[in-house]
């Protein structure tokens, strides 16, 4: 292994997170279903996020800002998450979000009133007005601030996945396969990075519950990430699979990702999400049932969290 340059981050999550066996669904699928808990990294209600803000923040930190921007659709686990990491640092963070999905004190944005966030909407789908609406914000403000990406879906965010790989290699298992979410691209990209690194025999599979580009985001993160860590990555689509589980659209919940929440939390008690993770696992159950794994086959899903946009949808 060569040497990695990782960057110098905040300790705010509790890691490593749990992996176990999911024995019921590993029974009903006949094959070796293990999950990773993301959701319980300790900062809310747990998530995916926490892994990237460590990284994020603490160049947030270092850059001297004292706003934090970020955004998202209107229940936006990463913006909750933010909100709540930002809170803990003396922070001041403030949410740009879309007008888009589910609105009013209802899952995410209820948890973000309980924190006293700054929360804006902008009814727009570009991302570049919103960004420049944080600029005129921090501007008016005038106070140094620091922008995050949707998802915190950068370079820096991704080494944060890329970390979580390093983990799951010293918590001392094999897999064959790693499933998760593929929403904004940093997870998934710092997955497929660190299993190339640190795990070469796992491949890794990216349940797409948007429409963008993910074959080119993924890359483009991946060596973007590689060139900080130092590592000769020459990513390319070779290196990971996708799987197209939109449905109806993002933000949307599907049929099937709905049976899959049901199936997870009736098997074994665990809750998912309608947008995310339930979209995630049905794509797992739908390879399964289509023959994609051996019995032997050694299969982690990541439990990216999201469980305050549970709490707002009807399913």
């Amino acid at each position: 292994m060569e040497h990695l340059n990782f960057p110098n981050k905040l300790s705010l999550g509790i890691f490593p997170t749990p992996i176990h066996k999911l024995n019921n669904i590993s029974r009903i699928l006949g094959c070796n279903v293990f999950i990773k808990r993301d959701d319980m990294t300790g900062i809310a209600l747990g998530g995916n996020k926490v892994r990237k803000l460590e990284y994020l923040l603490y160049d947030a930190q270092n850059k001297g800002a004292e706003v934090v921007f970020t955004t998202g659709g209107a229940q936006s686990n990463h913006a909750m998450l933010t909100a709540a990491a930002c809170s803990r640092l003396n922070m001041t963070p403030i949410l740009v979000l879309k007008q888009k999905g589910i609105m009013g004190k209802k899952g995410n944005l209820y948890l973000e009133d309980l924190m006293g966030t700054d929360v804006r909407f902008v009814n727009t789908d570009s991302y570049d007005v919103i960004y420049e609406e944080m600029d005129r914000i921090g501007t008016e403000l005038g106070k140094p601030f620091y922008k995050i990406p949707c998802g915190g879906s950068n370079a820096l965010g991704t080494i944060g996945y890329v970390d979580c790989v390093r983990e799951i290699k010293t918590q001392g298992m094999e897999f064959t396969h790693i499933i998760c979410a593929e929403g904004s691209g940093g997870t998934m990209a710092g997955l497929a990075l660190g299993a190339k690194l640190f795990l070469p025999g796992t491949r890794v599979i990216g349940m797409m519950v948007d429409s963008d580009p993910f074959a080119e985001i993924t890359v483009g993160l991946m060596n973007e990430a590689a060139a900080i860590l130092g590592a000769k990555a020459d990513a390319t689509t070779a290196d990971f699979d996708l799987y197209d589980l939109c449905g109806p659209g993002y933000a949307i919940p599907s049929e099937e990702g709905n049976a899959a929440v049901r199936m997870m939390a009736k098997e074994e008690g665990i809750f998912l999400d309608p947008v995310y993770t339930g979209k995630a696992f049905a794509g797992l159950v739908d390879l399964a049932k289509k023959g994609a794994f051996q019995a032997e086959d050694r299969i982690l899903f990541l439990h990216s969290g999201g469980a305050g946009g549970l709490f707002a949808q009807d399913i």
